[in-house]
C-alpha cells in the first residue's frame, strides 16, 4: 500500500516517534511516506534523524520526509495526525499562572477550566488554518486525526468550521481500563469494557470480567483496598461511590473539571496524590512537560541511539491511529473509543456536541454504537462541560470578546471559585498575555490592556495549594535510578514527582 501521512506538530518527539513506530508495525504500510512538519526546524530535525533511524536500521522502504512548510508537507496526503501544543510551554505557563491570582487552581488545564479555555484559542486559530490547508492540497475527503488538546473544541470547530472529515483520538479510555484490570487484579485481556461520555469525562457503563458483571460496590472495594490507588486516586473514588460510575481521567483532570474538589485551597490537599504529577500537583502537567524537554534536549544522542533497536522487539501501542489507519486500508475491524460529533450516539447529550464513544472500524469508515443513555448524574457533568465547550469554540471562532468571558464564567471549577468580576479581569489578562497566539482577538487587546490599568479586583501572588519545582536533568536522572532500584527490589512501582 502507498500513501502519505502527514504529522503535524511533529516535534512533540516522544509522541510522534510512538505513533510512527505503530504504523510502521503494519506489515501493510512499509511503503507508505510519512511527512513531518513543525514551526521549530530544531524540533523537526531531531524527530527526522530519529524515524529515519528506525526506517533504516530496519530495512524498511518507508520514504520519511520533513519540512516546516506545512503545505509540502501536506501535499497529497491521505491521513493528517494533529499533535500540536500552540504557544509552546510558554504560554501554557501562562495558563497556570494567571489563574493563579484569582484562586484557580489547576492540574492539568489543557481541557475545560480557564487554561484549558484559552489554549483552545490559541489551538482552534490554528486548527482553522490547517484546515484550509489539508482541503486545498491533501487528497480529497482527507482524514485528519486530531491528538491535540483540548479535544473536544478543537475536534469540534475541525468538523463544523475547518469543514475537513475530523476524529478525536485520546488515549484515557485505555489507560482506565489498564487501571481497573489492576486494581481488580486480574489480567487486563479478562475485563472488557463499554466506555462512554465526552473526551476526559467518560464514563465506564459496564465492566464485565470474564463475561461477569464487576459493580459498583466491588469496583469500590477493589479500589480502596488497592495500597497505591486508594491514596492516589481520592477523587475517582469519591465520584464513583456519588455517582456509581468510574470515570476515564486521571485524579488530577477530573479534579479540575468538577466543581467539588478544588474549590477551597486548605482542602485541594485531601483530594490528591503529591507522589506524581497526574494526580493532581498545582501545574503538574507543566512541570513535568518542562522536565521531559529539559531531558531530551540533553539526551538527543542517546535517544537516537535507542532508535537503532529493532522494530521486533517494539510492541504495538494501543494508540488508536495506526489501527484506524489499519482498518480503513485492510478491512480488518479495529474496535476503539473515538470522538466525533454526537447526532444522537448518546441520547441524553447535544447532538452537537463532540463524544467519545465506543465504534468500529473497517473499509466503511469509523461507524459508531448508537443509542447510549448515560445516567443522569454522568450526563449533567457531561452537560456543564458541553456547554463551556460550545461558547469557547464559538468564541475562538468569532474572536468575540464576551462569549469567551462567557464561556470561562460558566466553567464549573472556576464558576466555584470566582466572581464574575473577577472572571473579566482574569480574561483579559490571560488575552493580554497570550495575544501573540491570538490573532482573532488583535481587535480587542488595545482595550483589555486599558482596563487593567485600572484593576476593578485584586489578585495574588499565589504558586498553589500543592506546586512543586522543575527539576534538574541531574534530578531526573537519580530519580529514574532510585525508581529502577526500587523495582528491581520489589519495592513497588512509584514514580517519583
Amino acid at each position: 500500500m502507498s500513501f502519505k501521512i502527514t504529522i503535524i506538530g511533529a516535534g512533540s518527539v516522544g509522541f510522534t516517534k510512538k505513533l510512527c513506530s505503530d504504523i510502521l508495525k503494519v506489515a501493510e504500510f512499509e511503503d507508505v511516506e510519512i511527512a513531518l512538519t513543525d514551526i521549530s526546524a530544531h524540533n523537526l530535525d531531531m524527530i527526522t534523524q530519529i524515524i529515519r533511524r528506525i526506517v533504516s536500521v530496519n530495512g524498511l522502504k518507508t520514504k520519511v520526509t520533513s519540512s516546516v512548510d506545512r503545505r509540502v508537507a501536506l501535499e497529497g496526503a491521505r491521513y493528517v495526525m494533529n499533535v500540536v501544543r500552540i504557544g509552546g510551554l510558554e504560554a501554557f505557563a501562562e495558563d497556570i499562572r494567571i489563574p493563579l491570582k484569582y484562586g484557580v487552581d489547576q492540574c492539568v488545564g489543557d481541557t475545560i477550566c480557564a487554561g484549558g479555555i484559552l489554549y483552545a484559542q490559541r489551538g482552534i486559530s490554528a486548527m482553522m488554518e490547517f484546515c484550509k490547508d489539508i482541503n486545498e492540497v491533501c487528497e480529497p475527503n482527507a482524514l485528519l486525526l486530531n491528538y491535540a488538546n483540548p479535544m473536544a473544541m478543537m475536534t469540534w470547530a475541525a468538523i463544523d468550521h475547518g469543514k475537513v472529515r475530523t476524529v478525536g483520538l485520546c488515549h484515557g479510555v485505555q489507560n482506565g481500563h489498564r487501571q481497573l484490570s489492576r486494581a481488580l487484579g486480574v489480567p487486563m485481556g479478562e475485563v472488557d469494557i463499554i466506555c462512554s461520555g465526552i473526551n476526559h469525562q467518560t464514563w465506564y457503563l459496564e465492566i464485565l470480567h470474564k463475561g461477569r458483571k464487576v459493580g459498583r460496590d466491588e469496583l469500590t472495594a477493589a479500589f480502596e483496598a488497592h495500597p497505591v490507588f486508594s491514596k492516589q486516586e481520592k477523587v475517582r473514588i469519591d465520584v464513583l461511590k456519588r455517582f456509581g460510575f468510574y470515570s476515564t481521567e486521571s485524579n488530577g483532570h477530573l479534579s479540575e473539571y468538577l466543581p467539588w474538589y478544588r474549590k477551597r485551597p486548605e482542602q485541594i490537599l485531601d483530594w490528591i496524590s503529591m507522589d506524581e504529577w497526574i494526580h493532581g500537583e498545582t501545574g503538574g502537567y507543566l512541570r513535568y512537560s518542562t522536565e521531559n524537554r529539559n531531558w531530551f534536549e540533553e539526551d538527543f544522542p542517546k535517544f537516537l541511539d535507542e532508535a537503532g533497536a529493532p522494530l521486533a522487539d517494539y510492541n504495538r501501542t494501543d494508540e488508536h491511529a495506526s489501527h484506524i489507519l489499519e482498518g480503513l486500508e485492510t478491512g480488518r475491524t479495529y474496535r476503539g473509543h473515538f470522538n466525533v460529533k454526537n447526532g444522537g450516539v448518546i441520547k441524553n447529550l447535544a447532538p452537537d456536541c463532540i463524544i467519545e464513544s465506543p465504534g468500529f472500524v473497517d473499509r466503511f469508515g469509523i461507524n459508531m454504537v448508537e443509542g447510549i443513555t448515560l445516567p443522569e448524574a454522568c450526563a449533567a457533568t457531561c452537560s456543564a462541560s458541553v456547554n463551556v465547550q460550545r461558547m469557547g469554540m464559538r468564541a475562538a471562532i468569532t474572536g468575540d470578546v464576551e462569549l469567551l468571558k462567557q464561556s470561562v464564567l460558566h466553567d464549573p471549577l472556576v464558576g466555584a471559585i470566582c466572581t464574575p468580576e473577577e472572571v473579566w479581569q482574569m480574561v483579559d489578562e490571560m488575552l493580554v498575555a497570550q495575544a501573540r497566539w491570538l490573532p482573532q482577538y488583535a481587535h480587542a487587546i488595545v482595550d483589555a490592556k486599558k482596563r487593567l490599568e485600572n484593576p476593578k479586583v485584586k489578585t495574588r501572588d499565589w504558586v498553589g495549594a500543592a506546586r512543586l519545582d522543575v527539576r534538574t536533568v541531574g534530578q531526573l536522572r537519580e530519580a529514574q535510578a532510585v525508581k529502577k532500584a526500587s523495582e528491581a527490589h520489589g519495592l513497588g512501582t512509584k514514580v517519583l514527582g
